[in-house]
């Protein structure tokens, strides 16, 4: 993890989506690390489980501009780890995803000092083409770069794995026992990062903000190109384990239909016509070579040493 100096005062970050699954283990890397955190949730969030007792608890919307001026006030650091993943339309994805972070830039915009601001963004926003969930990211993103005025930086993480998860662990559990669902053709590569690495990667980040100023880096757990299917399940499962093609015209088909009974269910969908492209995608990589020259971090976490730790976790909790 990140060596920070000692200071006579921590240090005050500002965490909207500290409840959130990546947000949860980035405010206990800050809290560890020696910082202040103060985080920004909504109301049904209060004193949830995921919130340390040390957080200092500011209660508002992300759309009360008021609020979020008062939020930022007196903060050293913001790192915005806020963001919807599910939803049947582009609408759905804005709050969270574009008007919170426009949000918070115009309050940091009118502070005398402003305090450097990270977001947590996403591959997919590489790729805004492909779906709502991937064009809401990108357009998170344009609202930063629309700020020269402000000490930002992006990290667009690709697939994101750990305790907590709930997207990607039904798919490695399936890996683990001997089953590896294939959305995209056969040599499909994509990277992974463990939340652990990712959330000490935010606190590299904050000991070193001003290298960073107005950049974006795709961060991964630094295995070469990536993985293929056959890496996941020796990864995984600690053997070879079968793949399953999932034939294109299905899995768009799922999509669709998860779209349209999304209003009847009463819930937004995490499968749609979009995110099936996302998955059909050949190629999802990153490279670390720019952050980790400006920070110093490293990630820690192999695909198998991570599913190893998380699965036995899981065993140690009782099985879920």
């Amino acid at each position: 993890m990140s060596k920070l100096k000692p200071s006579a005062e921590p240090r005050t970050v500002l965490l909207p989506g500290a409840t959130g699954f990546i947000g949860q283990h980035v405010q206990q890397h800050l809290l560890r690390a020696g910082y202040r955190v103060r985080a920004l949730v909504r109301a049904r969030k209060r004193g949830g489980s995921t919130l340390d007792s040390r957080c200092e608890v500011i209660v508002a919307s992300l759309a009360d501009r008021d609020a979020v001026r008062q939020a930022v006030h007196g903060v050293d650091a913001v790192v915005y780890c806020a963001g919807s993943v599910r939803g049947s339309r582009y609408e759905d994805f804005v709050p969270a995803n574009v008007d919170g972070v426009r949000h918070v830039a115009e309050a940091l915009g009118g502070c005398a000092s402003a305090a450097p601001l990270l977001l947590i963004s996403s591959l997919a926003a590489s790729r805004p083409e492909l779906s709502d969930y991937a064009r809401s990211k990108r357009e998170g993103e344009r609202v930063l770069e629309r700020r020269p005025d402000l000490c930002w930086c992006v990290l667009r993480p690709p697939a994101v794995y750990g305790p907590g998860d709930v997207e990607m662990r039904p798919l490695l559990n399936l890996v683990r026992r001997g089953l590896a669902l294939r959305p995209g053709r056969a040599g499909q590569r994509l990277s992974l990062i463990h939340v652990s690495d990712l959330a000490d990667a935010v606190v590299s980040w904050a000991a070193h903000p001003a290298t960073c100023r107005q950049q974006t880096f795709s961060i991964d757990d630094g295995h070469p190109d990536g993985y293929d299917w056959s890496e996941i399940g020796l990864a995984v499962a600690g053997r070879p384990v079968r793949q399953l093609p999932v034939p294109a015209t299905l899995l768009r088909g799922l999509g669709a239909l998860s779209g349209m009974l999304a209003p009847l269910l009463g819930r937004a969908p995490m499968l749609t016509a979009g995110k099936a492209r996302e998955l059909q995608q050949d190629r999802w990589l990153c490279d670390n070579s720019a952050f980790s020259a400006r920070t110093g971090w490293q990630p820690r976490l192999s695909l198998e040493t991570g599913a190893r730790t998380l699965f036995a976790e899981t065993t140690g909790a009782g099985g879920r």
